[in-house]
């Protein structure tokens, strides 16, 4: 296999990872809610749904990581947005965490487990955009 491709299949894993791991969370939150309401100071019906909507938003969040997956180079774009959700992720999180009020050791823990989550998705999206990145030509055209 010669190194471009090896670069791109070493991508792949990297996105994969974080895609694979992002979806079964969202499944997880989806079809097993009642097992994660307590993290969010949640309960009942109420609870369930949100821990459900969770779980749709990450799934809707995961789209471009999917496009990504496909061909990291030629899809690029969506690469750097999935770069670019992780980082808001891991930041908010750790953002949300630094201001937030004393006690709720639930949340607290909660948030926690989200920033090294998204911490580590992120490092794993940084690997792959700059290993499957490609020198970009510069095209010059004649003005119109």
């Amino acid at each position: 296999m010669d190194k471009v491709r090896y670069k791109i299949w070493i991508g792949r894993l990297l996105i994969g990872w974080v895609f694979l791991t992002n979806v079964q969370c969202a499944i997880l939150f989806i079809l097993f809610p009642r097992a994660f309401v307590q993290g969010f100071e949640l309960t009942g019906v109420d609870g369930n749904a949100v821990v459900r909507g969770f779980g749709i938003l990450f799934l809707m969040w995961n789209v471009p990581y999917g496009v990504a997956l496909i061909q990291p180079q030629k899809f690029r774009l969506s690469l750097l947005e999935a770069v670019g959700m992780q980082a808001i992720g891991f930041i908010g999180e750790t953002t949300l965490l630094l201001f937030f009020p004393p006690g709720h050791l639930y949340i607290r823990e909660t948030v926690s487990r989200f920033i090294i989550f998204d911490g580590s998705g992120l490092i794993l999206l940084l690997l792959s955009a700059w290993i499957t990145q490609d020198k970009v030509k510069l095209i010059t055209s004649k003005p119109i």
